[in-house]
């Protein structure tokens, strides 16, 4: 797991721990971060099910709770079929836009 910080973006890449395994970690450390928005690049990953893809639910809906942004990337999962309670996008771009925009709906109150 790398962890590195872009302004109030943290942003874990896996490298080769299971999903399982990242996501114990991630909630171990989870109150180094839990104030900054959150990207999990899962791209180095060759596969990745749905059913890696609901791990990351509990963390996400306690993360967007807290009014924080949690979005998973990844292009080898099927977006149709993702629960819309989590966040997947392609690629990281497409993750900070997701964070920006979520910024500005929780600025305007949405």
């Amino acid at each position: 797991m790398i962890l590195d910080q872009d302004g109030n973006i943290s942003i874990i890449t896996q490298e080769k721990a299971t999903i399982v395994e990242l996501v114990k970690k991630i909630q171990a450390l989870y109150p180094k971060f839990k104030n900054n928005n959150i990207i999990v690049s899962l791209t180095t990953l060759n596969e990745i099910g749905l059913s890696d893809i609901v791990e990351f639910l509990e963390l996400s809906n306690t993360h967007r709770a807290s009014k924080q942004s949690f979005v998973i990337v990844s292009d080898k999962v099927n977006l149709d079929k993702v629960p819309d309670e989590i966040v997947v996008v392609p690629t990281i771009q497409e993750a900070y836009d997701i964070i920006e925009m979520e910024d500005m709906e929780r600025d305007l109150g949405f």
